[in-house]
């Protein structure tokens, strides 16, 4: 994986969970407006909207540079529109870095060490 790639995924795993978070407080936010007199809707829709336009604007990057099949990345898309999917795709980018990393270090000392 060059930089360019691993860079992609990071940041859409830094936008991961919060995006997974706006989406948790909207919901609450939607009962609230019909449970109480509170309404912060229109704020939290905003602040959802925006994390999550930025989210889909990543996922398109990190697609193309990673290659992902289309099952992978419509997994990672899908995990952008369920409540807490954010948190899970954050977990899977961080193991496959984690995997990435392991891998590059094994290459670079079998080929040290050759």
């Amino acid at each position: 994986m060059d930089l360019k790639t691993a860079s992609s995924l990071h940041r859409l795993r830094l936008v991961s969970a919060p995006e997974a978070v706006s989406f948790l407080l909207l919901l609450v936010c939607s009962v609230l407006k019909r449970t109480t007199d509170f309404n912060a809707v229109p704020v939290m829709g905003a602040v959802h909207g925006v994390l999550f336009v930025i989210y889909v604007i990543l996922w398109l990057d990190a697609w193309r540079r990673a290659t992902w099949s289309l099952g992978t990345a419509a997994l990672y898309f899908a995990l952008s529109v369920l409540p807490g999917g954010g948190f899970v795709a954050e977990r899977r980018l961080r193991r496959e870095a984690e995997a990435e990393v392991a891998a590059s270090r094994a290459r670079h000392e079998g080929a040290v060490g050759a």
